[in-house]
């Protein structure tokens, strides 16, 4: 089986795995900070400094794979646009490291390949249809069909996060407004609870340090667990928007196991049950649900890597 780096490159840090037969467990990781403001090129030498990191030593990488923040074209493996990345636009990512390393190399999304992640090795194993949701900073999705990724005509398919569910809502990161992510992420769900604060209502968040201000979605979720009614109640107005379009998705792609990741997901039952509660009332009949698993991702931050460590294989 071929040696394989695996590449995970995000606005904040950039994540190499050495993968010496082609198979998890990585046999070494190594993790350096995105020079995100700095530009294509300081970018593009952190990646080389990340993956000879992990290369042993008089060893050179039979094939590299790379996710990366969208939209991108996997087929060109162009970045067309990384918002969080200044000057990575229309940029040959993948031509770029192929000419440095000498070696076959494949671009992927993040969201996608965590997706890939997943099924092959994480809690959809065993499944053919798949969808995968990231619930974080912002709301990434992929879509496996018959055990393959949909990726569209361009390679710019399953942008879950980015559907819009609430016409009137917040602008999102994108540009356009009331999109999923806009409303359910991490930062939105900490906005809620910070407004509700300001009004006056009252909560155990009041009494943290710098509050409102400094309140998280990591405090919601202590203060949920705790019984605090403000904190319930904003995981449950979130959950039920994540439901929603859950009941959306299922009704376009009728998967048989739908996986939650990302760090607002660690929550667990107090955000997953109203998750399923709104999607189960919402779908538009029961067949839809036969058999229907919604569960939590099980490889955490190591989805995105694995899931590159797969498209670079099966080049």
């Amino acid at each position: 089986m071929p040696a394989i780096v695996a590449i995970d490159l995000g606005g904040t840090s950039t994540r190499a795995a050495f993968f010496a037969n082609a198979e998890p467990p990585a046999q070494a990781q190594h993790k350096l900070p995105t020079p995100s403001e700095r530009g294509a090129d300081a970018v593009l030498n952190r990646i080389a400094q990340a993956i000879e990191a992990v290369l042993p030593p008089n060893t050179r990488p039979d094939r590299i794979g790379v996710g990366a923040p969208g939209p991108l074209d996997p087929y060109r493996g162009v970045v067309l646009d990384t918002p969080n990345v200044a000057g990575m636009v229309n940029m040959p990512l993948r031509d770029r490291i192929a000419e440095q390393f000498g070696c076959p190399v494949a671009l992927g999304n993040d969201a996608n390949l965590a997706a890939l992640g997943e099924l092959r090795y994480g809690a959809g194993r065993g499944a053919k249809d798949l969808l995968y949701l990231n619930i974080g900073t912002g709301i990434g999705g992929g879509v496996i069909v018959d055990g393959h990724l949909l990726l569209g005509k361009r390679g710019l398919a399953s942008e879950l996060g980015h559907m819009q569910v609430q016409p009137s809502g917040e602008r999102c990161g994108c540009g356009q407004v009331g999109h999923l992510e806009a409303i359910a992420n991490g930062p939105a769900i900490a906005r809620a609870a910070r407004q509700r604060l300001l009004s006056g209502e009252p909560s155990s968040l009041s009494r943290l340090p710098g509050s409102p201000d400094s309140v998280t979605t990591n405090d919601i979720g202590r203060a949920a667990l705790q019984g605090d009614p403000l904190a319930s109640s904003v995981l449950e107005e979130a959950g039920g928007a994540i439901g929603r379009h859950l009941a959306s998705l299922v009704h376009a792609f009728d998967p048989e196991v739908i996986v939650l990741g990302g760090g607002v997901s660690l929550i667990g039952p107090l955000f997953f049950e109203p998750i399923e509660r709104a999607m189960r009332m919402h779908v538009m009949h029961p067949a839809y649900l036969d058999g229907l698993r919604l569960v939590a991702a099980e490889l955490g931050d190591e989805a995105g890597l694995i899931g590159a460590m797969i498209l670079a294989r099966e080049l």
